[in-house]
């Protein structure tokens, strides 16, 4: 797909932080905070018992000082870190329903890095191709989150290929402390199923496999050139033929499915996200899940 967009770099990515404010205002904010929880619970300060309050939280030392009963309050210990482990691979920029898989992929970060710094949360990008292409270490603030949306937009890798098992063991490396960590990617990879589970030991890593309708269902157009983003590597398809349709889409599914289980089997939660949808509902799902599990264990 190829589309002319006449928009400045600034317009575009005001545009895509309006969009992802709006999402985060509506939806990812509350879920966000109370799905992420922060290290523990940090003392603040004594007060007074009130009816009601929780017996087990009495100051004895500052209850024998002061001659009234005094509790102690906590404050959640919230910083964290959210590490967006971003695909920027040549099978990013296909798009055959008005987006590239990479736009949308753009857009759920920005969605998850505004939700981070409105709960004063740090946010970090790792780019990756079948190399790491970048790393913008993990800060605070709205005009850091530009940047990495900036980044995410309009970087250009010097490489087409895909390597996330490389991408991963790079994060462990410069990342010490336990993070969020979302991989976005089409996870058309293979070999870092290991790296993927020992990494879900430490860190909470969710895996968002961001898709193009026409990667599970050919369309039937005749005889059509299908090109390997990052290989190069063309091939003729009859996509007339309705064996060959079944036999791609059946293969695809599969393929889908086995990905999906072995993220399972690791305990690593995916979101899969259609380029040409809205990626609002299967975050939102998600969010719903975690919520629902941390609740009920």
């Amino acid at each position: 797909m190829e589309s002319e967009d006449k928009r400045s770099l600034p317009e575009k990515i005001r545009e895509i932080e309006i969009r992802a404010r709006k999402v985060v205002n509506s939806l990812f904010s509350g879920e966000y905070h109370s799905v992420f929880k922060g290290m523990g619970l940090m003392y603040a300060e004594s007060r007074p018992y009130q009816p009601g309050d929780d017996v087990r939280a009495m100051d004895w030392k500052v209850t024998a000082r002061a001659g009234q009963p005094f509790v102690k309050v906590f404050h959640e210990e919230r910083e964290l870190i959210l590490m967006l482990v971003v695909d920027m691979s040549g099978s990013g920029h296909f798009g055959s329903q008005g987006k590239f898989k990479s736009e949308t992929a753009a857009e759920i970060c920005a969605a998850m890095a505004f939700s981070a710094i409105r709960n004063n949360d740090k946010v970090g990008l790792i780019a990756f191709t079948e190399q790491t292409e970048l790393y913008i270490a993990p800060r605070k603030g709205r005009s850091h989150a530009l940047r990495l949306i900036r980044e995410i937009l309009f970087f250009k890798p010097n490489g087409k290929g895909t390597n996330i098992r490389a991408a991963l063991e790079f994060m462990s490396r410069v990342v010490t402390k336990k993070s969020i960590v979302f991989l976005v990617s089409d996870l058309k990879d293979e070999g870092y199923d290991k790296i993927m589970a020992t990494m879900s030991k430490k860190h909470d890593l969710i895996a968002v496999r961001v898709f193009d309708q026409r990667e599970v269902s050919l369309p039937d157009a005749g005889y059509v050139t299908m090109e390997d983003a990052e290989t190069g590597e063309r091939m003729v398809v009859d996509t007339s033929d309705p064996a060959i349709r079944e036999g791609f889409a059946k293969a695809a599914i599969n393929a889908n499915l086995r990905k999906s289980r072995d993220l399972a089997a690791i305990g690593v939660d995916e979101v899969a996200v259609d380029a040409g949808g809205s990626y609002v509902e299967p975050l939102a799902k998600f969010f719903k899940l975690r919520e629902r599990r941390r609740r009920f264990g």
